[in-house]
């Protein structure tokens, strides 16, 4: 009786204990214990949502008029004014509780009539103003204003980036606010072109990359900082379709740059407004060169006679401009510039992007008919007023 009693005993005491750990493992389950959420938790305050605003007023011709003015003799009526609203988003985190934001150059684009709108996680939003930036390295600082300091996410200590380690995208992909994805951490130095832009030793990840996680942070789980959020790589150069190819500029070279940019700030008064009647913008195309473009539609294409998926159309010429002097004539088509094809407007302007006043460019002009005859295809080299 006293063995049954204590092998009793001493199963209620296993049980015990096994309830214990089992009690103790489901604790230790609870998802609000997971380091990649506490990880998350600590960045998410310090990560914002950038919507950048540029209203362009332009004088522009109806190319459909002018070609039908050229084969029927009717006068042309007067060029006309458009204004368009260009709008870019992305994402950044702040680097200091005074409201220093680093982000991808690409997303405030450098420009000084550029309205840019900061929301931070809590809802509140903010005027920005561009501070410095870097095209080789596409690292931009850009500064929000308040009584209370801001959360930001400390440089001090940043990821070892080891090969392998969890990583985890934090930004506002495709417009959606605190969007999270999560992969490893796939090669470092990687060297990449996207878009005729050369990248430099980058980290790769195979995390999901979309479009308004640029300038976003890149984290481990402990929540230190990986890298930013810089490119993703749908397609080879060969045009094969791609999957888990996303590219993050190094902690180790934001922190640098950081540092170098708050030396800039520092130089500069402490608010910088921006111009009040600021609205109207000039292409790149049109300040350095007096060409005035456009995307050529397939109707456009079609009407004109031109081959299909080539070129950008000059719809006008200014006066006594480079491209005046160079004998370049409305109707025309930029088809490369330098050594890289221009298959529409933005790609031109992009390219023209770094051009100074004084550089030489070389553009190949002319038209290409459908059907593969090719007229009028020349070299032309314009130097930037």
């Amino acid at each position: 009786m006293r063995s049954h009693r204590r092998y009793i005993l001493i199963c209620a005491t296993a049980c015990g204990v096994l309830f214990a750990r089992l009690t103790t493992a489901f604790a230790q389950a609870d998802p609000a214990s997971e380091p990649a959420v506490l990880a998350v938790a600590k960045v998410l305050p310090a990560v914002v949502n950038i919507n950048t605003e540029r209203v362009v007023r332009r004088t522009v011709r109806d190319p459909f008029e002018d070609f039908y003015a050229q084969f029927f003799g009717y006068n042309r009526v007067r060029p006309r004014e458009i204004r368009q609203t260009l709008q870019s988003l992305g994402s950044g985190f702040i680097v200091d509780p005074a409201g220093y934001i680093i982000t991808n150059q690409h997303v405030v684009e450098r420009a000084a009539d550029l309205k840019i709108h900061v929301t931070t996680n809590d809802g509140k939003t903010y005027n920005a103003h561009y501070i410095t930036g870097d095209d080789k390295t596409d690292l931009a600082f850009i500064k929000i204003d308040a009584k209370a300091a801001f959360p930001f996410v400390s440089l001090d200590n940043i990821s070892p980036n080891l090969l392998g380690e969890t990583v985890i995208v934090v930004g506002n992909a495709v417009g959606y606010g605190s969007s999270i994805s999560r992969g490893v951490l796939s090669a470092v130095k990687r060297n990449i072109t996207v878009d005729d832009i050369e990248y430099k030793d980058l980290v790769q990840t195979d995390a999901a990359i979309n479009p308004g996680n640029s300038g976003g942070p890149v984290i481990d789980i402990s929540g230190r900082l990986v890298g930013i959020s810089s490119a993703k790589m749908a397609f080879t150069p060969q045009g094969v379709p791609t999957q888990g190819l996303g590219f993050a500029i190094p902690a180790d070279a934001v922190r640098e740059s950081v540092a170098r940019f708050k030396r800039v700030a520092q130089k500069q008064p402490e608010e910088k407004k921006q111009p009040a009647t600021s609205e109207t913008s000039t292409s790149n195309a049109e300040r350095l060169f007096g060409m005035q473009l456009q995307d050529l539609s397939e109707e456009l294409t079609d009407a004109l006679g031109y081959a299909r998926g080539h070129g950008v159309l000059i719809t006008a010429i200014e006066p006594g401009s480079p491209a005046d002097d160079a004998g370049v004539q409305r109707g025309l088509v930029i088809y490369r510039v330098g050594k890289s094809e221009a298959n529409s407007v933005k790609q031109v302007e992009d390219l023209l992007g770094l051009v100074r006043s004084g550089t030489s460019v070389e553009f190949t002009i002319g038209v290409i008919q459908a059907g593969g005859q090719t007229q009028q295809i020349a070299r032309l080299t314009m130097t930037g007023r």
